[in-house]
């Protein structure tokens, strides 16, 4: 594709707001796009104004089959008088290209939409082969990657890039994350006799001090670190001369394999156990979502095919490197069929989700190269 073409592509996903929950409208432009040139996609419906995508080069030849994949839906930008430009408006400035979305992750999807483009129409791959998977709601407990796994896409998959934001660095790992609630109920009466309620928000707080050093004695990775714990969100009590009935936390873990999610939700419930033995607390646990830890091995070659490709692009050795955020990666490596992964995208892990999210659109375009490299020796 000319440049012209691959940049209108980025800019027209930037435009389309595919917050959580109305990612078919990215379905239906990437179908457009690869449809102009003789790929088929299918939708694979989620729910009303949800669809997941699926589209594959089949060289018709015995071989490997790399997936690329990434995913369709952004963070909502309510925050829109915070932004220089408006955050659906795809403005380019200084080789920036400024939306929601830029980073994480329509550059990644663009590019991999590209990588598809550029090989068909060259008669690529010789052997084996390319398939991509385009998701809803990873942002959001990851359930199109759930969808597509329990379906059974990626059962014959050899190896698979995750197209989200790496800072020209491979990532070959990276935690999981469990997001979990805990409500507690008590018994509201007049604060001015405290004694003849339960307050709800103080019985919380014993489980924000039991949790505060729940994992100390759990094991450190040597490739992910330590098993990094916060609470990050209460609420609690209706107005200021009530004892509270009820109050609610919520609160996130990022396991690692030595401390997987089982151990984890274990010792969470252990002590909602332990405090629930006393006089008037009555907490329950609720886990929201449990993403699985992912590490591959940073001698396999596709991390090998594509240190070598990135290293070309950026004219520096490739750097190795872990994230402690989650990816789709974390459903797809529940599949019994197990694999390598890695990360690798344009634009920086540190601008996802905030104000003025950008991309470097030299960052967008050399990755594209770079996908396309990987694809062809990995399918050679």
């Amino acid at each position: 594709m000319e440049e012209k073409q691959v940049l209108t592509l980025l800019t027209d996903f930037i435009k389309i707001d595919s917050r959580n929950g109305h990612e078919e409208a990215i379905s239906d432009r990437i179908i457009a796009e690869l449809g102009q040139h003789g790929i088929t996609a299918k939708k694979i419906p989620y729910q009303d104004g949800r669809t997941n995508l699926f589209a594959e080069l089949d060289s018709g030849k015995p071989g490997k089959t790399l997936m690329l994949t990434g995913h369709q839906d952004t963070v909502a930008a309510d925050e829109h008088d915070d932004w220089r430009f408006p955050p659906l408006a795809a403005h380019v400035e200084n080789d920036q290209l400024f939306g929601r979305g830029a980073a994480d992750m329509k550059s990644g999807l663009a590019a991999m939409v590209t990588t598809l483009i550029d090989l068909h129409d060259a008669g690529l791959p010789k052997a084996g082969k390319l398939q991509f998977l385009a998701t809803v709601g990873e942002e959001y407990g990851a359930p199109g990657s759930r969808m597509l796994t329990q379906a059974g896409y990626v059962d014959h998959v050899d190896a698979m890039i995750v197209g989200e934001p790496t800072s020209d660095q491979i990532i070959f790992a990276h935690n999981g994350s469990i997001d979990y609630s805990v409500d507690s109920i008590g018994k509201s009466v007049h604060s001015s006799m405290p004694e003849k309620g339960i307050n709800a928000i103080t019985n919380l707080v014993k489980f924000i001090n039991e949790e505060n050093h729940a994992f100390d004695d759990a094991p450190t990775s040597d490739v992910l670190g330590p098993v990094v714990h916060s609470v990050t969100v209460i609420n609690g009590g209706d107005q200021v001369n009530s004892i509270p009935g009820q109050a609610h936390l919520e609160g996130n873990i990022r396991p690692i394999p030595e401390f997987d999610n089982t151990k984890i939700i274990d010792r969470l419930q252990q002590i909602i156990d332990k405090l629930n033995q006393e006089p008037g607390v009555q907490l329950k646990l609720t886990v929201d979502f449990s993403f699985f830890p992912v590490i591959s091995d940073r001698e396999s070659s596709l991390v090998k095919i594509a240190s070598d490709a990135l290293a070309k692009a950026t004219k520096q050795p490739a750097k190795l490197s872990v994230i402690h955020g989650a990816t789709d990666a974390s459903e797809y490596t529940k599949a019994d069929n197990k694999f390598p992964v890695i990360v690798l995208g344009p634009g920086r892990w540190d601008i996802a989700h905030r104000v003025n999210e950008y991309v470097d659109l030299s960052d967008y375009l050399h990755l594209i190269d770079v996908y396309k490299q990987i694809a062809t020796e990995y399918l050679s």
